[in-house]
């Protein structure tokens, strides 16, 4: 039975596992109407390689030289799931949230596109939802929405993935709800981005590292 994309919400505190691909930690970009190749490229691909469609267990990033920083390379692997595109990263960020924060030209949300963006930020948290209909975007934390009132906030919000806040709700309110509701956030948030996409990515190929890849530098 598909989990959709559920199970990586689930699994976002899961430490590295070594597995050939990837599971915990994973940040995930979707992205629909721009042609795949052209999106995971507009991301740093290497055209070149793309027609291999090597999986991405079979990657190899290069070793950083002794007295020399490690590469800044890392894995990504990506497909499609109905009318969207999927990247998976699993270095702690997403490399499109990055970009688009740093106003990189080739990631900018256009016309005609949509871009949901939910990166795990291990590094500068919080973990952060961005939406981008068409060329506007709209970015929210884990546990709020963007404030639009759109289908993607409504999808939100019906999945619980909209915690109590300040000053809506009093400190003790608040604090109690994340204490009891909080481990559960990130599985609502992934739960309802598969909602309003509708995507569905299989665990297990995931896990094994049998999805195409391809490598991706830190922006």
């Amino acid at each position: 039975m598909s989990d959709g994309i559920t199970w990586m919400g689930r699994h976002q505190y899961t430490p590295p596992s070594g597995v050939p691909g990837m599971l915990g930690g994973i940040s995930l970009t979707l992205a629909r109407g721009v042609e795949t190749d052209e999106f995971v490229i507009n991301l740093g691909a290497d055209p070149e390689e793309l027609p291999a469609r090597t999986p991405c267990r079979e990657l190899r990033v290069p070793v950083g030289q002794p007295g020399r920083s490690s590469s800044d390379l890392h894995r990504a692997m990506y497909g499609t799931s109905g009318e969207w595109s999927y990247v998976l990263e699993d270095w702690g960020m997403a490399t499109w949230a990055t970009g688009y924060q740093g106003k990189v030209e080739s990631m900018l949300p256009t016309e005609g596109e949509e871009i949901v963006c939910l990166s795990a930020s291990r590094f500068s948290p919080p973990a952060l939802i961005i939406h981008a209909p068409e060329t506007r975007s709209y970015q929210a934390e884990f546990g709020t929405d963007t404030g639009q009132g759109s289908a993607f906030d409504a999808a939100l919000n019906a999945a619980g993935a909209v915690f109590p806040s300040l000053p809506e709700a009093g400190e003790e309110e608040v604090v109690a709800y994340f204490e009891e509701h909080g481990g559960r956030l990130p599985e609502l948030v992934f739960l309802a981005v598969g909602s309003y996409t509708g995507v569905v990515i299989e665990q297990e190929a995931v896990v094994a590292g049998e999805l195409p890849g391809f490598l991706v530098a830190s922006t």
